[in-house]
Order: structure tokens, then C-alpha cells, then sequence
């Protein structure tokens, strides 16, 4: 009877413990979910090497804000899901309309400029002079309505800027779209300069926003943020980091 006893106490005081840790375990604050767009020069994987405009600058939010997280690059639009999932915390990029039930977005970044642009001698006008043609468009991006919305003017999805490029340089689309600053840095990558290019047609401007998820359970406080990241866009912290990638 003792030992049946002693075996019945050990059991309680192992079950105890064993609900005890994994009471703190659920308690605990998890890592806050943070991912940077896959576009050069604003988030860069080399092989691990994780790097970039965006990504240092958020990676230098967090250290001002004293927040454990996990920050990885990803593409475009598995971002955009997990946003919606709330597998991701918090992200810098463009608004959506798809978005604005799911993210709270926490301060603006400099507007950027989307432009359509091809080969040397090429020299778009208009959105209506692209109708007809083929255009590199990245995958999961919005960057004009007006051409999102014209059926006449074809889309080719690429994964990024690189594969665009790539598809330009064979002649298998006429132009490729997006900002200027990640279109010219994977150009030189392939060893192409600004020559290489016609005029760009500017077709949008938009603000880039740092912006958190609704569906976030790391319950980070969206006004923290907010103050730490505008003190460091008033300080120059954007324009300083920018000088990191020529």
C-alpha cells in the first residue's frame, strides 16, 4: 500500500510540474514576427547574409525598442498572406486595399516613384502607349492601378527585379515596372547601367509604411513604435543607412 502510495505522489508531483512549465511556456512572450520585402536594395539575402535599407532600419527599431524578434526576408507576396495570418508581426511596404482590415499602419516612410521602363531607345509617353506590350511585373506588387486594371496591357509575373531583368535582356518582355532605386541595382548586378535603358515613365507614387499586423499576439504597443521609429526618420536614420547602398 506504501508503495502504491509513493508511486501515486510521484505521478501528482511530475504532473505538477509538468503543467507548471507548460503554463509559463504558454505565458511567455513569443519573438516578435518580423519580415522584410525580397526586393534589393531594401531587403538582401546572400546566402544567409541578411541585409538592406529596410532591414537595417527595422533591425535598428528593434534594438531601440528592446524586442526579441525573429526577422527574416521574404518575398513580396507570402508577406502579404502572413499579414493577413498574423504569422507576421510587423513589415515595411506599400499600402493595399486587401490589407487595410489586417494591419495597422504606424508611420509613413519618403514616397517612392514606380516607373515602366525598357530598352535603350525606347520612350514611353503614356500608360495608353504600353497597351500591347509585355511588361515584367513582380509577383505579389501593386504598382499601378490604372495598368492593374488595363486588360490590353500584358503582365509577365517574375519572382523579382533579377528575373525581369533577365527576361528584358532576352527581349521576352518589353519593359519592367516598379521603383527605380531596386531596378537599377539589380541591373548593375547583371552588369547593365543606366544606359541600357530608354526613357521611364513614372505611373505612380507611393508611401512605403512601417505597419503591424491586427492579428499580432505579440501584444507590442503599436504608439511605442510609432514614437521610437519617428524619432528615427527625423534624425536621419533612413538617409544614413541609405548611404550603405550606392
Amino acid at each position: 500500500m506504501n508503495v502504491s502510495m509513493k508511486t501515486i505522489t510521484l505521478i501528482f508531483f511530475i504532473c505538477l510540474i509538468s503543467t507548471s512549465h507548460h503554463s509559463i511556456a504558454d505565458t511567455a512572450p513569443k519573438p516578435l514576427q518580423v519580415r522584410t520585402i525580397a526586393i534589393a536594395p531594401y531587403g538582401i539575402d546572400n546566402s544567409g547574409q541578411l541585409s538592406g535599407i529596410y532591414y537595417d532600419l527595422t533591425h535598428s527599431l528593434l534594438l531601440k525598442s528592446g524586442i526579441a524578434a525573429e526577422h527574416h526576408i521574404f518575398p513580396y507576396g507570402r508577406i502579404m498572406h502572413e499579414l493577413k495570418l498574423g504569422k507576421t508581426d510587423l513589415t515595411i511596404m506599400f499600402k493595399y486595399k486587401e490589407l487595410t482590415n489586417y494591419v495597422d499602419y504606424i508611420h509613413p516612410l519618403p514616397a517612392l516613384k514606380n516607373v515602366v521602363i525598357g530598352r535603350h531607345g525606347s520612350n514611353y509617353q503614356s500608360i495608353k502607349q504600353l497597351e500591347g506590350l509585355n511588361i515584367a511585373y513582380l509577383n505579389g506588387a501593386k504598382f499601378s492601378d490604372e495598368i492593374d486594371n488595363n486588360p490590353k496591357i500584358l503582365k509577365q509575373v517574375v519572382v523579382d527585379f533579377h528575373q525581369g531583368l533577365l527576361m528584358l535582356k532576352k527581349s521576352r518582355v518589353d519593359a519592367i515596372i516598379g521603383p527605380m532605386r531596386p531596378i537599377i541595382s539589380s541591373a548593375n548586378k547583371l552588369g547593365l547601367n543606366e544606359s541600357y535603358f530608354g526613357k521611364a515613365l513614372v505611373v505612380s507614387e507611393r508611401t512605403p509604411w512601417l505597419q503591424l499586423s491586427k492579428q499580432s499576439k505579440s501584444h507590442i504597443s503599436a504608439e511605442k513604435l510609432k514614437i521610437i521609429f519617428s524619432a528615427m526618420i527625423d534624425q536621419g536614420a533612413l538617409e544614413s543607412i541609405q548611404k550603405n547602398y550606392p
